[in-house]
């Protein structure tokens, strides 16, 4: 099972299934599903993920991402649409931010 995760800038942290589970639920709840369909999918994707990492020393959070989002791209595109869109708005928020100047 990999015990760390390297993050984008490098820094290493434990891995933590219940991080992806949250993850992928916040986008279930962003496309509007139904509680169970939430938690089926939540389950379903999370236990791939963790298939995936049990095979690794260390994996990467983008390759992560990567299999979250080809998951839910395979099972439930809302999720993944909404997740994606989620992160555009991050993205451009964090850009305003670093263009903006402090007054």
């Amino acid at each position: 099972m990999a015990n760390e995760v390297t993050k984008k800038d490098g820094a290493k942290q434990a891995f933590d299934a219940e991080k992806i589970k949250k993850s992928i639920a916040d986008a279930a709840e962003m496309a509007g599903l139904s509680e169970e369909r939430k938690n089926e999918i939540k389950e379903q994707v999370s236990a791939t993920v963790t298939r995936m990492a049990e095979a690794k020393e260390e994996i990467a959070t983008s390759e992560i991402k990567e299999k979250i989002l080809s998951e839910l791209d395979a099972i439930e595109s809302s999720v993944s649409e909404a997740w994606r869109k989620h992160e555009q708005e991050k993205t451009g928020n964090e850009e305003e931010k670093r263009e903006t100047p402090e007054p």
